[in-house]
């Protein structure tokens, strides 16, 4: 991990930490299309035995996905995250959930060893890199016919008709909040131009990146304007 990446991690830790207070009411509420979407597809496939949940927050997917497998790894940057997502699933009475405390740089799972990954609204956050190296990693983590699923922000700098029709249609959306939508627009925008905190890649993007690391059955779709779904299969094992 290179200085770029562990000022990242750092940044990261401060940012969900000072968010957990709110993240319930405020952040999961916001992205409901989204986890419906990731929740929708990992069960496709009937119960699980090992999902891993990369930035898990406060459990939006780890905590329905419990009741489905045997055994879920609920991974997140943020202690406080962590604790919250504890709570919770005390309180309804979940007793399969193993929560660890760590950046998605540095996860590591033996070979073959994992049913199911997903991840909702995280890996925008990394660099392309990483994304690439957490991509290739999830191919090897998984077992024979396993599948990874991705829901988050999926959309370019404006490069394209399509990221330009996303971005135009969320500038208009804010600029009719007046003063405080002025402001997110020039603070969403230099964030993304500078990708200082949130590095979405386009949809295609993420495409070719399990195409390339060895999946198959590879789909993406559009789920809301800036968010799409990915999702790629291991092949499975020959005879």
């Amino acid at each position: 991990m290179d200085w770029r990446t562990r000022g990242s991690v750092r940044t990261q830790r401060r940012h969900w930490g000072r968010a957990v207070a709110l993240w319930d009411n405020h952040g999961v509420a916001g992205l409901e299309r989204i986890i419906g979407a990731v929740l929708a597809a990992a069960r496709e496939d009937g119960p699980s035995g090992l999902v891993v949940d990369v930035g898990t927050g406060t459990g939006a997917l780890a905590l329905p996905l419990a009741s489905n497998a045997r055994k879920v790894v609920a991974v997140d940057v943020s202690a406080g995250m962590l604790e919250r997502l504890g709570e919770h699933a005390a309180s309804a009475g979940v007793g399969n959930i193993e929560t660890v405390l760590s950046p998605v740089e540095e996860l590591t799972f033996a070979p073959g060893s994992v049913d199911l990954i997903v991840s909702n609204y995280v890996l925008h956050h990394l660099i392309d890199r990483e994304k690439r190296r957490f991509v290739d990693n999830a191919a090897v983590w998984l077992r024979p016919g396993g599948r990874l699923i991705i829901g988050d922000m999926m959309v370019g700098r404006g490069t394209t008709p399509e990221d330009r029709a996303i971005l135009g249609s969320k500038v208009r959306v804010m600029m009719r909040r007046g003063p405080a939508g002025w402001w997110r627009i020039a603070k969403n925008a230099w964030r993304l131009m500078t990708r200082t905190r949130e590095r979405p890649i386009p949809l295609q993007a993420w495409r070719e990146m399990l195409t390339a690391a060895g999946f198959v059955d590879v789909t993406a779709e559009r789920v809301v304007a800036e968010a799409g779904l990915v999702i790629g299969r291991v092949p499975r094992a020959a005879g």
